[in-house]
């Protein structure tokens, strides 16, 4: 893959599942805010400070990429990386995808497609959950340690 530029527009880090039960009860608050202008990658464990990092369970699965696809606010899909400018949903399983906002290239293994859930019609507009069929995303395992920012990014 050439090397191309897009923008992180948004990095999401949470400690809990926000949704969890009906999703007509609404999601529960997290305990600190998401939004991270940076984020501490560590390689094959996942984003320092969020729910699955180093959760053996979800190893191959621990940052979910997304294009930023859906009206609102880019949190609201809770994937850890969102991307703009950049087709995550076309990247192959076992691909490498190389990240580089300003401190050096993180590497991310692709692995299974995120497929959205049913709160995303609670959270979002009702039918953006039949948008998103097969653009949820990409989970993905890290390569490397390193960090990333919100702004403009290198992908490879």
């Amino acid at each position: 893959m050439a090397t191309r530029r897009a923008l992180i527009v948004a990095l999401h880090v949470s400690p809990v599942h926000a949704y969890e039960g009906r999703p007509s009860d609404g999601p529960r608050p997290d305990p600190l805010p998401v939004s991270r202008d940076l984020v501490e990658v560590r390689a094959g464990l996942g984003l320092v400070g969020d729910r699955y990092f180093n959760h053996p369970a979800h190893r191959s699965a621990a940052v979910t990429l997304f294009s930023a696809s859906v009206p609102g606010d880019p949190l609201l899909a809770r994937r850890n990386i969102v991307l703009s400018g950049f087709d995550v949903d076309a990247l192959p399983r076992g691909s490498v995808l190389v990240l580089n906002s300003g401190d050096g290239p993180v590497r991310f293994e692709v692995h299974r497609p995120a497929n959205p859930c049913g709160w995303i019609d609670v959270v979002y507009p009702r039918g953006t959950f039949a948008a998103l069929r097969g653009r949820g995303g990409k989970r993905c395992v890290p390569l490397d340690d390193g960090v990333l920012r919100v702004g403009p990014v290198e992908i490879s």
